[in-house]
């Protein structure tokens, strides 16, 4: 018996629709309800670590996640200027386990259309067009309010609805994400013959200019800048800033730049930061991934703990009978301090080269994260 038959999911991301899979599978009723109009078939990509893609294989996604990907191992490190010469290749370790590669990069709509496709098959229900406006409790229910009206009662209440979560707001937890100084352009481009694997560029105008595989013929391409006011800038005025951000790197950036002249998309976003230190819960409502907590992309553990967040909840919701102080007590124990240490170890590689520290251990911190996440949450 589980400690739920009927649950509410706010937000169809990567921790709401693993969420989903997970209950729905275990024959409870789920209901996805999803602010946007549909699944987005936009975006540029994402780097999956080890523990990422162990947990899709819980999810029993892995082989369709391995076949839509990029898999390599290792990190190349390049100098910017002429050449572009490769100065370090760094190892990986396989946080996963040896069953499966290091790292993989792939395409955000694939990912997204990989985990709804799995969600459906397995029995739950999306609702698009949806945004939660309300939720009332009582001992044994929540009440889920939508902008079209009553969503019905339910046993739980998921909030996955990313950094801005309405959820979040709901039930009167008042953190939000702060940026952290730095801003990132990024482009989803044709992959170069001579990229392997992910490479990065320090020096040079930019904090890291970068790229990883997502695809046998594609990968997305980053540049990490002081956070500015680029929100309002248009279509063109992206790609050309994004050019001329570049021209300091040599190699495969020819090949990026050539793509961003021909019209591929560049956009633009801040590194944010921020941890629910407490309780994620509220009585019937609990809060996850993005929702619950948020961190810059430069250790790529963003997907990773939303997945983990809602790996670990199903888990507990599944293994008990009901939904009392223990289960969230195991929830929080599990997951607030690896989601913190996360959170602090991310923002830490981006303070030090905020503060041109140019001492900084940032190996020693990469490993122990690496020894954190080797293990399951």
């Amino acid at each position: 018996m589980t400690a739920v038959n009927r649950v509410a999911i706010v937000g169809a991301g990567v921790a709401g629709l693993a969420a989903a899979i997970q209950l729905a599978r275990a024959g409870v009723t789920v209901e996805v309800f999803e602010a946007k109009p549909e699944l987005s078939a936009k975006g540029s990509g994402i780097t999956l670590q080890g523990n990422a893609l162990r947990a899709f294989d819980q999810l029993g996604v892995w082989a369709e996640i391995e076949a839509a990907g990029k898999a390599f191992e290792g990190l190349n490190l390049r100098a910017p200027g002429p050449g572009a010469p490769i100065v370090a290749s760094l190892p990986d370790l396989k946080t996963g386990g040896p069953d499966y590669p290091s790292t993989m990069g792939m395409s955000r709509p694939d990912l997204a259309r990989i985990l709804l496709a799995a969600a459906e098959r397995a029995g739950a229900h999306v609702t698009f067009g949806a945004t939660a406006t309300g939720i009332e409790q009582t001992a044994d229910a929540a009440e889920l309010v939508l902008d079209s009206g009553p969503a019905g009662s339910f046993d739980l209440v998921i909030g996955a609805d990313g950094l801005n979560s309405a959820v979040r707001g709901l039930i009167g937890i008042d953190a939000k994400p702060e940026p952290t100084g730095m801003g990132i352009w990024r482009t989803f481009v044709s992959l170069p013959t001579d990229v392997e694997r992910s490479e990065l560029y320090y020096g040079g105008p930019m904090y890291i200019a970068g790229y990883t595989p997502t695809g046998d013929d594609t990968m997305y391409a980053f540049l990490v800048e002081k956070a500015q006011d680029r929100f309002g800038v248009d279509a063109d005025e992206s790609r050309r800033i994004m050019l001329e951000q570049s021209r300091a790197y040599d190699g495969p950036w020819n090949a990026i730049r050539a793509d961003i002249e021909a019209g591929a998309s560049a956009n633009y976003t801040w590194f944010t930061r921020h941890l629910v230190e407490g309780d994620w819960n509220r009585g019937r409502v609990v809060i996850i991934g993005d929702a619950a907590h948020s961190c810059p992309p430069t250790i790529a553990q963003g997907a990773a703990q939303g997945l983990e967040d809602a790996i670990v909840l199903t888990e507990l919701l599944v293994d008990h009978d009901v939904i009392d102080e223990s289960l969230w007590a195991e929830f929080h124990a599990r997951r607030v301090p690896r989601a913190s240490a996360i959170v602090d170890a991310s923002v830490q590689l981006g303070q030090w080269q905020l503060d041109g520290v140019r001492d900084a251990d940032t190996g020693g911190l990469m490993f122990r994260v690496a020894q954190l996440t080797a293990q399951p949450a």
